[in-house]
């Protein structure tokens, strides 16, 4: 879009969102250690205090990817992004909101597993599902709003980019909501879906257009080392 073509509306550069974004994400994952108490053991029963603590093992590992990957797909999102305005600003708190409360939920969801009970895990289910869902719907909110305002993004950067992005977003939505109605009788049939979600978006995190891209050329390089490997054998 031209210059000229732009709305009168202030408009600011991306460094101190990404800043500041950036420092949400940090803050939030130097905390998540805090959920891995020091356990209290009479002499010789330490090792087996540690063990018993595997579901906040659990809990932190998946915490840290999680993050890690909103991270990866943040980075990617606003390397194509030229300027803020409000809308775009009042999206990207929205989404650090819900990415902070991630670690939260996975807490809950690792200390049912290691009480066993059934009602508690379908409610822990059900309390992650909601909070992952929310924070793919502000993905969607801030997909949405770099659609709808191109003079945001990069020059460079296809009209359609981020529309399609949106079909991620959606899919998380969708999928979140799935698990969590699940989970009230299958809690097993959720883990698999808030274990795949994650990596999903991290193989994803530049997009889905360069994602195939990548997987295209990838794929042309095998076939062209078989024809190589063949042309030799010959």
């Amino acid at each position: 879009m031209e210059t000229s073509q732009w709305p009168q509306v202030r408009l600011s550069g991306t460094d101190r969102l990404e800043t500041f974004s950036d420092g949400v994400l940090s803050i939030t994952i130097t905390l998540l250690v805090a959920e891995i108490v020091r356990p209290e053991h009479a002499p010789g029963q330490l090792l087996s205090r540690l063990v018993e603590q595997w579901p906040s093992y659990i809990a932190f590992l998946a915490s840290f990817f999680y993050t890690g990957v909103i991270w990866l797909n943040h980075r990617a999102v606003f390397a194509r992004v030229r300027y803020c305005d409000r809308a775009l600003h009042l999206a990207n708190l929205f989404l650090l909101l819900t990415s902070g409360l991630i670690p939260f939920p996975t807490a809950i969801l690792s200390s049912s597993m290691q009480t066993g009970n059934d009602f508690d895990a379908r409610i822990a289910v059900v309390l992650y599902s909601a909070i992952a869902g929310s924070m793919c719907l502000a993905w969607l909110i801030l997909f949405h709003v770099l659609s709808i305002r191109p003079w945001l993004v990069e020059l460079h950067i296809s009209s359609d980019f981020f529309p399609k992005e949106r079909l991620r977003a959606i899919l998380g939505v969708v999928c979140y909501t799935v698990a969590g109605v699940a989970g009230l009788s299958i809690p097993k049939l959720a883990l698999v879906i808030f274990l795949a979600l994650p990596v999903f978006y991290g193989i994803t995190s530049e997009g889905l257009t360069e994602t195939r891209v990548r997987l295209q050329f990838g794929k042309a390089q095998r076939e062209a080392a078989v024809e190589r490997g063949a042309d030799r054998a010959g």
